[in-house]
C-alpha cells in the first residue's frame, strides 16, 4: 500500500505527517506554526509532487446541526439537507460544504447530525496544498471522528462543546480508518477530488494516440533515411507531405513534415488533459432526453467528471422529477440548491459526477 502524507491541521499548526500504512506507524513528522489569526502558515518549505495525500481539519473549523428527519437514507439526505440547512446558515447553505450521518432514531424519525465547512475556508486550504503540489484525496475532522466514535457518555451536544485532546497515538489510529473510510468526507460537489478511475481509463486512451503519433513519427523518419540511401527523396517528401496533410489539414505552411509533426506531437502531450472529461455533445443529448414541459436549463457546465446543471421548473417536485430522470443517463445526480424564482417558478441547480 506504501506510505501516504496526513496534513494535520489545527488553530496553532500545520503537522505533515508520512505514515506507513503497511506498519501503522508515522515515518516522520514536520510541523509549521500557523501566526495568530489565520488558518495556516506562511509558507511550506517542501513540496510533494501529487503524492497520495489526506487532509485532517480541526474540529474548529467546522460548525454543526442535529436535524430530524423521517428517513435514513444517506442520499435523500444530503438531497434535503440544503433546504433544512439555507435557514440556519448566516449565508445560506450554498455558502458551505456539508457531510451528514444518522446519530440516532425514534419513533417515527431520525436524528441526523449535519457537519460543514465554509466554502471559502476550504478552497483557501485547497489551494495552499496544490501549490505544494498536494491534492488530498479526502478532507475530514479526526476530533469529529473521535466524537462519533464514542457511545455510551454523555449528550452528543455536550461533548461537541468541549472535545477531547487526542494522542499521538489516537490520532493515527483514526487517521488511519478515516483514510480507509471517511465517516465525515467535506471534499463533495465541487470540491470533489477528480482523480477516479474513469479519468484514468480516458487518461490511457490518450496516451494511445500518442503512443500511436511517436509511432507514426518514428516510421516517417525511417522511411525518410530508407528512401534518403536510395536516392528517391522527393517520392517520400511528396508521400509524408500527404499523410501530413490528412492528420493536420488546417496547417497551411508547410516547411519540414517531420519537424512540424514533432512539434504537433509535442504540443499534443502538454494538453494532455484537454482529452479528458466529458462529452459536450452527448450531456446535451442525454438532456434533450430529460427535457419535459415547464422544465428549462438555463446553463450546462461539463468540466473534467463534473456536470453542473442550473435551471428552472415549476415546483420543487418537479426538480425532484429532474433529478430522478437525469439518473438515467448520469452517474452521482444530487440537487445541490433550490429557490423561488420571481415568475413563482423553482430554480433549481443539480450536479453529476459523468455519464453511464
Amino acid at each position: 500500500m506504501g506510505n501516504v502524507i496526513f496534513f494535520d491541521l489545527r488553530p496553532e499548526s500545520l503537522s505533515v505527517c508520512e505514515i506507513d500504512r503497511d506498519k501503522k506507524t508515522i515515518v516522520s513528522t514536520d510541523s509549521f506554526p500557523v501566526p495568530e489569526g489565520e488558518i495556516l502558515p506562511p509558507e511550506l518549505n517542501r513540496t510533494f509532487d501529487s503524492r497520495e495525500c489526506y487532509l485532517g481539519l480541526p474540529m474548529s473549523m467546522l460548525n454543526f446541526r442535529i436535524l430530524e428527519m423521517p428517513f435514513s437514507d444517506p442520499k435523500k439526505i444530503r438531497e434535503l439537507l440544503p433546504l433544512e440547512l439555507d435557514g440556519l446558515i448566516m449565508n445560506g447553505a450554498s455558502s458551505v460544504v456539508f457531510d451528514a450521518r444518522v446519530i440516532g432514531g425514534q419513533e417515527g424519525g431520525y436524528r441526523i447530525f449535519a457537519a460543514y465547512v465554509v466554502k471559502n475556508t476550504l478552497r483557501k486550504v485547497l489551494d495552499f496544498l496544490r501549490r505544494h503540489g498536494a491534492d488530498p484525496k479526502f478532507a475530514f475532522s479526526p476530533g469529529l471522528a473521535d466524537l462519533l466514535s464514542r457511545s455510551g457518555e454523555a449528550d452528543f451536544a455536550e461533548r461537541l462543546l468541549s472535545p477531547p485532546a487526542l494522542t499521538d497515538e489516537s490520532l493515527l489510529r483514526l487517521a488511519l480508518l478515516e483514510i480507509a473510510q471517511p465517516s465525515f468526507n467535506f471534499r463533495r460537489a465541487e470540491f470533489a477530488y477528480t482523480v477516479d478511475d474513469a479519468k484514468q481509463k480516458k487518461t490511457l486512451r490518450t496516451a494511445a494516440v500518442l503512443a500511436g503519433l511517436v509511432a507514426l513519427v518514428f516510421l516517417a523518419d525511417m522511411a525518410v533515411l530508407a528512401f534518403s540511401l536510395r536516392r528517391d527523396n522527393s517520392a517520400l517528401r511528396e508521400g509524408l507531405r500527404n499523410t501530413y496533410v490528412r492528420v493536420f489539414p488546417d496547417d497551411r505552411k508547410i516547411a519540414d513534415e517531420v519537424y512540424q509533426m514533432k512539434a504537433h506531437l509535442k504540443e499534443l502531450k502538454e494538453k494532455e488533459t484537454s482529452f479528458i472529461g466529458i462529452s459536450p455533445l452527448q450531456v446535451m443529448r442525454n438532456l434533450a432526453q430529460v427535457v419535459k414541459p415547464g422544465t428549462l436549463f438555463t446553463e450546462v457546465t461539463a468540466e473534467s467528471s463534473l456536470i453542473t446543471l442550473k435551471g428552472e421548473c415549476p415546483s420543487l417536485g418537479d426538480a425532484q422529477k429532474v433529478e430522478k430522470d437525469l439518473e438515467e443517463y448520469f452517474t452521482g445526480v444530487n440537487i445541490m440548491d433550490t429557490k423561488p424564482s420571481g415568475q413563482g417558478r423553482t430554480q433549481f441547480t443539480i450536479t453529476a459526477q459523468g455519464m453511464k
